[in-house]
Order: structure tokens, then C-alpha cells, then sequence
């Protein structure tokens, strides 16, 4: 079973909608003890770093978050929850989980004059970096994907990083240390490559849209 963290700062009913269109078990809380019992978290999030800090620590999840982290089970995070893993974020100053060493940074104030808009909104194409992922089984190299960030991440340990973008520098698009992986994009919004994604995360077999799989 795919647990889902409900913190007030999610794209919990897109992710929600993915998973169930791939028919694979879920249950999402605001309650860590409801989620002890997953398999598997999903740890969502859209909009600003401080505000979702103080919601999970208000809620504990953050002490159980860098626990589930630690005991080796499969953390995915996604957009927001890809950044507050790391140490420290740009955004309002803001101290993280610092469950992966590393920080988040805004991009570029000169983007504007280079012509790269800010916020990074938009499908882009992945570039496999350090070998890949495992839940890019099936997806080829170059698949787009969809994005909605002003803020990237910079992982201390730069193999680490499983996929980049090309906007304006390669941008760190995909994240893996053991069993915490993140990705930047937002897969349950990103077509059929994207729900591969996710059910190669959540254990269950993707058939595509012509073969009676799920909608995009």
C-alpha cells in the first residue's frame, strides 16, 4: 500500500487521481500513525517552503518523515516535497527536513535577461544523469515532462542527481540516495511517462492508454 502525506501544502488530489487510475492501493492522512502501516510514501507538495515547514512540524510529520527515511523504507517526494528533503531552502531562509544533505537555490535573478522565464513552468525533456533510476523503467531517455518551480535543487553529493533539464544550465530534475528518491516534476501531470513513473514506484504493472491502461 502507497501512503500519501497530507500536509496542507499538496497536489494531493492530482496524485490521488494517478494512482487510482492505475489501480494501485493508496491511503492518504494528515496522520502519521495512519500511514506507520504503508509500504511506500509519496510526499507531495505545491507553494512555499516556510509555510510547509511549519505545517509539518505542527502535525509531527516531520519527525516522521526523517524516521521512515532512516529505516530504509521508499520515500518518493515530488515538486515541493523533492526540495524540503534537503537541508536548507533560498526561500524565506528557511531550515529543511535535512533528510538528504544539500540545499535549495532560486533561480537566477538575470533569467529574465538571458530569456528563461521565472517561475519554470512547462513540459521539458529528461536527461539521464549517474546511472538512472529504476523508476524510469520504460520511459526513454528525453521523455518531457512537466514542471512549476522558481527554486532547484543542489544536492551536496552531485551523483546523487538521476536527471537534469536543460533551463538555461542543467537543472537537477531527479534525486536518488538509497530509498529516498524525488522528482522535481510533477508525474501524475506528466502523460503516459509520468503514471509509468509512478506505478513503478507504487508495485503495480502500467499498461498504456491503447491497451485499456490508464488515462492521462
Amino acid at each position: 500500500m502507497t501512503g500519501i502525506i497530507d500536509y496542507n501544502a499538496g497536489n494531493i488530489r492530482s496524485v490521488e487521481l494517478a494512482l487510482r487510475a492505475l489501480g494501485a492501493e493508496y491511503r492518504i492522512s494528515k496522520k502519521p500513525a495512519d500511514l506507520e502501516d504503508a509500504d511506500r510514501l509519496i510526499f507531495p507538495g505545491v507553494g512555499e517552503a516556510k509555510f510547509a515547514m511549519a505545517e509539518l512540524r505542527s502535525s509531527g510529520i516531520d519527525s516522521f518523515l526523517r524516521d521512515w527515511a532512516a529505516s530504509g523504507r521508499p520515500l518518493l517526494g515530488v515538486c515541493l516535497g523533492s526540495q524540503i528533503i534537503f537541508d536548507h531552502s533560498e526561500e524565506s531562509d528557511t531550515p529543511c527536513l535535512g533528510i538528504l544533505p544539500g540545499v535549495v537555490r532560486r533561480f537566477p535573478a538575470d533569467f529574465p535577461a538571458l530569456g528563461r522565464k521565472v517561475p519554470h513552468i512547462g513540459w521539458n525533456d529528461l536527461a539521464w544523469r549517474n546511472g538512472g533510476s529504476r523508476l524510469f523503467e520504460g520511459v526513454p531517455e528525453g521523455a518531457d515532462v512537466y514542471f512549476v518551480h522558481s527554486y532547484y535543487v543542489e544536492p551536496a553529493d552531485p551523483s546523487a542527481v538521476t536527471a537534469t533539464v536543460d533551463y538555461g544550465f542543467p537543472v537537477p530534475a531527479a534525486v536518488r540516495k538509497g530509498n529516498v528518491e524525488a522528482f522535481q516534476f510533477h508525474p501524475e501531470k506528466s502523460g503516459e511517462h509520468g503514471l509509468r513513473m509512478l506505478a513503478n514506484f507504487a508495485g503495480v504493472p502500467f499498461r498504456p492508454r491503447g491497451e485499456g491502461g490508464a488515462p492521462c
